[in-house]
């Protein structure tokens, strides 16, 4: 960087020469970590919306089985469900009336992790 001094009007002042220079890269870089934190923040909020689908359509699968509807082991035909939507079923339980609780997992492409995603189903009312 050179600094030197340049007349204006009556005045001095110092002459900053390439300091925009400096200041559009730094700038510049600011944006790009921006952007790569909301691209980073939106891939893991569609991983758990992914997690939280595949949950609830599992859950439902697996309460038609409960209830007869279909034919098959609840959690089996939840667990099938699951893996079909890119998910792995992590827990099953059945309950009272043919309520099925569902907990699945999606673990692949996360940076952070693990999505998980949990549902109940049922019949109605």
């Amino acid at each position: 960087m050179r600094v030197g001094i340049a007349r204006v009007g009556d005045g001095c002042r110092e002459a900053e020469h390439g300091s925009g220079t400096v200041l559009a890269v730094v700038l510049g870089f600011v944006v790009m970590i921006c952007m790569a934190a909301a691209l980073t923040m939106a891939q893991a909020m569609a991983m758990a919306h992914r997690a939280a689908s595949a949950a609830d359509l599992a859950a439902l699968a697996g309460a038609d089985a409960a209830r007869g509807l279909t034919t098959g082991d609840p959690c089996v035909v939840a667990s099938e469900t699951a893996a079909r939507h890119g998910a792995s079923l992590s827990a099953c339980r059945v309950g009272e009336g043919g309520i099925v609780e569902i907990r699945t997992e999606l673990d692949r492409g996360a940076v952070f992790g693990t999505a998980t995603g949990r549902s109940r189903a049922g019949p109605p009312p």
